[in-house]
């Protein structure tokens, strides 16, 4: 396994931090574990030539492989089910009343990693809605930082592990089951989700503000100050009356935060 110098380690984490905001400074034997494979399989024999490269902007076909290898798209279908529930039972019908008029609902899923999250709010959307679904644009649009992530999104196919909680009644109305044993989600859905790169260190500047963002487990890998950061750039861009979902085990600084605190991992704009 080749060595990573702390020069080299600082160099990288800083790279890493300043452009995507992730911080890894403290997790040199998981950046040294991870990529060395990786390294040899480019033809590098150090890592001060493969972050050489790196930071200046030689190989920036290098940094997907890079990012997806140092942090961990662990996802599945109703994942922190709770979320999804206070959806069903509060946000929608609010929503729902808010926009009688003109039918519409900006959906937000912020870091959606292979799109088990997006798929599942639509499939909760077609539910709450039922026969009105179709007079709704409800598309939510789905972003991440890897296009190798997104394309698998755009492509579904599903271990079963990843619908282990998904009831059977669903599996039948909006999913397909493959000679192969994994599963795709059925077009209706797909066709609700608009997948698109986004690094969210970026500003923020879409067609529409939202109703809903949703953005759980990625901020795990911030530190607490970008992670305030961005909440901010969220409320700014959420409509008054709209919410931000974010992960179970994650904070948000409560006595700057712009939301109301709802209950844990809800906030609203007031």
């Amino acid at each position: 396994m080749l060595t990573l110098s702390e020069k080299d380690f600082i160099r990288l984490y800083q790279y890493i931090k300043q452009h995507y905001g992730i911080d890894l400074s403290k997790k040199k034997q998981l950046i040294v574990s991870r990529l060395s494979t990786t390294l040899s399989k480019e033809g590098y024999s150090s890592f001060t030539a493969y972050i050489d490269d790196i930071t200046a902007g030689r190989r920036p076909e290098l940094i997907t492989p890079m990012l997806n290898k140092l942090t961990t798209n662990y996802t599945y279908f109703l994942r922190e089910r709770n979320h999804f529930d206070y959806m069903m039972s509060t946000v929608l019908p609010y929503l729902v009343r808010k926009h009688e008029r003109d039918k519409v609902l900006s959906i937000w899923s912020a870091g959606c990693s292979s799109g088990e999250e997006p798929y599942t709010i639509s499939m909760y959307l077609k539910e709450f809605l039922g026969a009105q679904a179709p007079y709704w644009d409800t598309r939510i649009l789905a972003t991440d930082i890897s296009q190798q992530i997104l394309n698998s999104a755009q492509n579904p196919s599903y271990e079963e592990e990843s619908l282990k909680d998904v009831s059977p009644s669903w599996r039948r109305k909006y999913f397909l089951s493959r000679s192969d044993g994994t599963w795709t989600v059925a077009p209706s859905i797909q066709k609700n989700v608009i997948f698109r790169p986004f690094n969210l260190m970026e500003p923020i500047h879409f067609k529409r503000n939202f109703d809903l963002i949703f953005c759980r487990n990625v901020m795990i890998y911030f530190d607490q100050n970008t992670k305030d950061n961005l909440v901010r750039r969220f409320y700014d861009v959420t409509l008054p009356g709209g919410y931000l979902f974010i992960g179970h085990s994650e904070s948000i600084t409560k006595t700057t935060c712009p939301y109301q605190y709802i209950m844990p991992a809800i906030y609203r704009k007031a």
